[in-house]
């Protein structure tokens, strides 16, 4: 009489899928992250303890320190300004331009700024950050 032996089953879970599929889910949340952010161009904006949040589309002007210009991540030349942010306006059938500018550029820099927008009958809205 043969006696078998008693062979137990050990339960196993493979993981080497689940390396990848995590590789992926890292690859995508980074991804998206990244496509969340409207605003890539970096500015220390000014600290206000009033802010309103904006809904619908707008244009965007961002001035770095160096004092380069970008309308919507596109860069422009402060000459061809004035025309780029009547085009940009015109299409959106908008004219409010966000304006986002460094809290440590000269006054002046604004000032022109905002001059370009009251010449053409733009609303102009400086960008802040919370200090809350």
């Amino acid at each position: 009489m043969a006696i078998k032996r008693n062979r137990r089953f050990h339960a196993e879970v493979a993981t080497s899928a689940l390396s990848d599929i995590m590789f992926f889910l890292l690859l995508f949340f980074l991804i998206i992250s990244t496509l969340a952010n409207p605003n890539v161009i970096k500015v220390p904006l000014p600290e206000s303890s009033n802010n309103e949040k904006t809904q619908k589309a707008h244009v965007t002007l961002t001035v770095t320190q160096e004092k380069k210009y970008f309308v919507d991540k596109q860069e422009v030349a402060f000459g061809d300004l004035e025309t780029l942010l009547l085009q940009e306006t015109a299409k959106l059938k908008d004219n409010t331009v966000i304006v986002r500018i460094p809290f440590d550029l000269k006054v002046q820099d604004l000032v022109d700024i905002l001059q370009v927008g009251i010449k053409n009958n733009l609303k102009v809205i400086i960008a802040t950050k919370s200090t809350e």
